[in-house]
């Protein structure tokens, strides 16, 4: 029976038997708690016909537990250093592939359909570094990829911005960017003192499930992630000067601004931080009809 990669006395060995030192810029925080990588699969409701992409896989702890649930598992790690360690506390789990490769640069599609022809679902299950937490939670979301879900763990006050509600001060342009293709809910939240090194900040992992259609329908979604972006430019500031100011030609058309969202009875003086997914839809496809970029 193989002894779990994710506990502090397994850690240290592996670490000390390939001379293993952390990178800073690569955001790197070994998990060494066993129970906190069940919880984190068992969130992720994997089965032995799941499909799991993994992204920074580190020593293998989180891919080894996601392993022994799934049907394949493919990890992208970008750090060359780790490769042969990854080859030797993999070993026993011979459907589990390495990709040395950015996830952010890779072909995600055709991964896809050339790893995981024989499974019925899959999931996105990782310890995302945190300074590429969003780009890499956006590019699943975005590329429209035939995924059921998304849990990773990530920096607790990242969790708390996709995973908010209008009106509160974590709710802002990422809220709504993850919660149109989402259902968002953070299902735990994981101590500092779990990893080394030891992280700044603690984490939470956050399960996000697939819509199968956007929350809202828009006219142009590119127009409303826009539009939603300028209403938190400047988070003090009310919803028409922030589109007046961040719209490109807002200054020009403050007028037609004005008219939109009186039409959609969306009242001037208020903040984007306000306004829910729905009120952001209406506002969006009343102004995209006549504003002028």
């Amino acid at each position: 029976m193989n002894k779990d990669i994710a506990t502090p006395v397994r850690t240290k060995q592996i670490l000390e038997k390939y001379g293993f030192s952390f990178k800073k810029s690569l955001g790197q925080n070994f998990l060494i708690d066993t129970n906190i990588l069940h919880r984190i699969v068992d969130h992720a409701n994997i089965t032995s016909q799941t499909g799991v992409i993994e992204v920074g896989p580190g020593i293998g702890a989180l891919t080894e537990q996601v392993a022994k649930r799934a049907k394949k598992v493919v990890a992208f790690e970008i750090d060359q250093r780790l490769l042969p360690i990854l080859k030797d506390t993999l070993q026993p789990y011979p459907h589990v592939k390495v990709i040395h490769q950015d996830v952010l640069k890779a072909d995600l599609k055709e991964v896809i359909a050339e790893e995981f022809k024989d499974c019925k679902e899959i999931m996105v299950v990782a310890n995302l570094p945190y300074y590429v937490t969003t780009p890499i939670v956006m590019r699943f979301l975005e590329e429209k990829l035939p995924i059921k879900g998304i849990v990773v763990m990530l920096q607790k006050e990242v969790a708390d911005r996709i995973s908010a509600s209008p009106s509160t001060k974590d709710y802002g342009s990422l809220s709504i960017a993850v919660q149109f293709y989402t259902e968002a809910k953070t299902v735990m939240t994981v101590p500092k003192t779990v990893f080394v090194p030891q992280p700044n900040v603690d984490s939470a992992v956050i399960r996000l499930s697939l819509r199968e259609d956007p929350a809202v329908k828009v006219e142009n979604d590119e127009f409303f992630f826009q539009l939603v972006r300028a209403s938190f430019a400047q988070r003090r500031k009310t919803i028409l000067n922030n589109l007046v100011n961040n719209l490109p030609n807002g200054k020009q058309q403050k007028e037609v601004i004005e008219h939109a969202l009186e039409q959609v009875e969306i009242d001037s003086k208020r903040r984007g931080e306000s306004l829910s997914i729905k009120e952001f839809a209406m506002l969006s496809d009343s102004l995209y009809k006549r504003f002028e970029a």
